[in-house]
């Protein structure tokens, strides 16, 4: 009987074959998604990952507590079946047109898997940027990916548009925008297909996308963030309407950020059999711990989805919570107000030590700062203990994304922007 402090014995096999020559060369050239920092210091000001400055309703917490009995134990509900039954009363709709899943990332994830044909000719893996040589990662190594990422995928989509076939391989979305989005093409296999928004990040017109060639209108799916991330910027329901008109392929708006807007495109899920409308309790619920998100749409697309999640992939406990907070919307709206309010104020004040700050109708604001390049901003705020957000990326390369915080949060903010200015000058 051996010793129980004793050491395994590691069996190595001989041979010419690693553990890495295991994995599908696809993989093996995958670059993951890197998520904002979630720091380890204490006392800092996190302003940079759109978290929502304020906790859950009380009802909420309650609801969380009283549901850490024996139920622990057990399975929750594998669809969600009473989470779905009040989202549907909420959106004026059935049951069967929505899905839950771990957050509405499990759910973009599903959509690629559900439509989008893995490519016949896979990118190479140096072409992808794997292998040796590869970026370390870093704060830099994601947006240099990235940069790759498109520049290759564009590449393949017009070759795939060349040959005269519909594209059952490309996963299609404007940018900038969530950084997601060409890592699940990679995933899949399929071709990322970025197309520049408008300098102001407004997004091109019907016509002026088909005049400009590079927007394929049959891709397999296509994403759009509205409200638009990392700008903020808010696009009108008519105008999403058109786009997804003019579409043959799935759809997907991502909502994320639209409680904080003035319009939302809940209705187009709901009109449009090809279009879905993903939502989040994370940003505009203060449920990013539990990560609970869902997609509207025609009950066939729904149906394609739940088969091919993963069993139980919604917590009890995040269940517990969502069911909770519909029954304490007044809260929110509130908090949405009071959110709202500070944003606006922000963009004032910042404009006014001659930041440059873009409309934004979201949770967080996209500013250019003076003086300095956005990136020595960065470290210059991380100084004084002050996290934000700076993507090295074409079009947003100048910026700083900022989360609207509590009030104290932003006055402290406010202030440390001032002394930076006040020593440089």
């Amino acid at each position: 009987m051996p010793l129980a402090n004793s050491e395994p014995k590691v069996h190595r096999r001989k041979g010419r074959h690693s553990a890495g020559a295991l994995i599908r060369p696809l993989v093996r050239r995958l670059h993951a998604y890197v998520p904002g920092e979630q720091p380890k210091i204490r006392g800092l000001i996190k302003l940079n990952t759109n978290e929502n400055p304020f906790p859950p309703a009380p009802r909420v917490f309650e609801a969380i507590r009283a549901a850490t009995d024996e139920r622990l134990r057990r399975y929750p509900n594998p669809t969600a079946d009473l989470l779905r039954e009040k989202l549907a009363r909420f959106h004026h709709c059935r049951p069967e047109n929505i899905i839950v899943g771990n957050g509405s990332d499990e759910l973009l994830a599903l959509a690629t898997r559900a439509f989008v044909e893995p490519s016949i000719d896979p990118a190479p893996a140096s072409a992808a940027g794997g292998g040796e040589g590869a970026p370390r990662a870093g704060a830099e190594a994601p947006n240099i990916l990235l940069r790759a990422r498109n520049a290759r995928s564009s590449a393949s989509v017009r070759a795939i548009q060349g040959a005269s076939r519909p594209s059952r391989s490309v996963v299609q979305f404007f940018t900038p925008s969530y950084s997601l989005y060409p890592v699940l093409a990679e995933i899949q296999g399929g071709v990322s297909n970025p197309v520049p928004l408008h300098a102001d990040f407004s997004l091109p017109s019907v016509g002026e996308l088909r005049r400009g060639g590079r927007w394929d209108f049959r891709a397999a799916l296509t994403y759009v963030t509205a409200p638009n991330a990392p700008s903020g910027r808010g696009y009108s329901t008519r105008e999403l309407d058109a786009l997804c008109h003019a579409h043959r392929g799935a759809v997907v708006l991502d909502e994320a950020y639209v409680d904080f807007a003035d319009e939302n495109a809940m209705a187009l899920g709901l009109r449009h059999r090809h279009v879905l409308v993903a939502r989040t309790f994370s940003k505009a619920y203060s449920l990013c711990f539990l990560r609970v998100g869902y997609l509207v749409g025609h009950a066939d697309l729904i149906a394609a989805l739940q088969k091919i999640r993963d069993s139980y992939n919604v917590n009890g406990l995040g269940q517990v919570a969502a069911l909770a907070t519909l029954a304490n919307l007044p809260y929110y709206r509130n908090n949405f107000r009071r959110i709202r309010a500070t944003r606006e104020r922000l963009s004032r004040e910042l404009a006014a030590l001659g930041f440059r700050v873009y409309p934004s109708q979201t949770n967080f604001v996209l500013a250019r700062p003076p003086e300095w390049p956005a990136g020595a901003w960065l470290e210059k705020l991380r100084g004084r203990k002050i996290l934000v957000r700076w993507f090295d990326l074409p079009g947003v390369r100048d910026c700083l994304r900022i989360t609207i915080g509590t009030d104290g949060e932003i006055d402290a903010l406010l202030e440390a922007v001032r002394r930076i200015l006040r020593v440089n000058r």
